[in-house]
């Protein structure tokens, strides 16, 4: 007979490649999940995974389950939906939230969702959007609040397997420049407000994260390539460090609602889309996810775009 929790680890070490990576996600020593998943190969009777030396990949048989997985995990996740249908909103709510959302509005939220729903235990994890999905599935996450960066074609980037997501709120990015800059940071004369600046110390978030391609992107499109003095993901330490004349950089309207004596924000082409993540689970979503959106909305400074539900 197949288990469901060797199912559910079958198809973390599909999203997550390795076994290390899946026993750390899941607060598992590499040995529990590898005993797990080999019992998992002798129930199913056919090799589910190819060993070579460290690594391991899935065999035809084993992606084919994975896909059966992803079924049954749904389907379950669409009966606990149902159940919840019609019951008070309470108990644990874990709640994922981007670094400079969380920093925004993760006290308002709280107080808002304990507030219309006294019942409920709300807990926050700071969690990038990009491993927002993988925390998710494995139901380290209830919802999750993601984001993505639209440069005008408005197209949202891949669906995740497994999961759903809701549009919440729209912001514009903001190139923050020195409104007195040091000689060493003149300007080049052009139209182009980011190829202005081209010549500058840049101020970019860590390699690897949404914010950082985005902001390298931004800057290829406008015919340059940019490397940084400075690498600092809190948007407040940015703009601090602009206004200090360190640099330029590139901010959210969420974190730029007080900047610093000193900064100068120009929009820019380019937008911070935020969604509400959580495992698909059928039509109906989730009461909690609606109870989230409405915290959300309620949080939101006033001149934030939101977006249709």
């Amino acid at each position: 007979m197949l288990n469901l929790h060797q199912l559910r680890l079958l198809r973390e070490l599909a999203h997550r490649g390795t076994i290390a990576a899946v026993a750390d996600a899941l607060s598992y020593s590499p040995s529990a999940v590898s005993q797990q998943l080999s019992l998992l190969e002798r129930n199913a009777g056919v090799p589910l995974l190819e060993r070579s030396g460290r690594r391991v990949a899935l065999t035809p048989a084993g992606a084919n389950l994975v896909r059966h997985a992803e079924v049954i995990l749904e389907r379950l996740e669409t009966a606990r939906t149902e159940l919840a249908e019609g019951r008070e909103v309470a108990g644990p709510l874990r709640l994922g939230i981007y670094p400079s959302a969380a920093r925004a509005l993760a006290s308002g939220l709280l107080i808002s969702l304990r507030r219309a729903y006294p019942r409920l235990e709300p807990w926050v994890w700071e969690v990038d959007p990009a491993d927002a999905p993988d925390a998710l599935r494995a139901g380290q996450l209830d919802l999750a609040l993601t984001h993505y960066y639209d440069s005008g074609d408005g197209r949202p980037p891949p669906a995740e397997p497994g999961i759903r997501s809701r549009p919440v709120f729209t912001e514009r990015m903001r190139l923050a420049t020195p409104t007195a800059p040091a000689p060493a940071l003149d300007p080049a004369p052009d139209e182009d407000p980011v190829r202005r600046w081209r010549h500058a110390p840049w101020i970019l978030p860590t390699p690897g994260t949404l914010c950082h391609t985005s902001v390298t992107r931004l800057c290829e499109a406008s015919g340059f390539h940019v490397d940084s003095w400075h690498r600092v993901d809190d948007y407040e330490t940015a703009l601090g460090l602009v206004a200090a004349g360190a640099g330029v950089a590139v901010v959210p309207d969420l974190s730029a609602q007080n900047p610093p004596a000193g900064t100068t924000l120009t929009p820019l082409p380019l937008r911070r889309r935020s969604e509400v993540a959580f495992r698909a689970a059928g039509p109906a979503a989730h009461p909690a996810v609606e109870a989230f959106i409405a915290a959300l909305r309620d949080t939101l400074p006033t001149e934030l775009a939101t977006e249709p539900s």
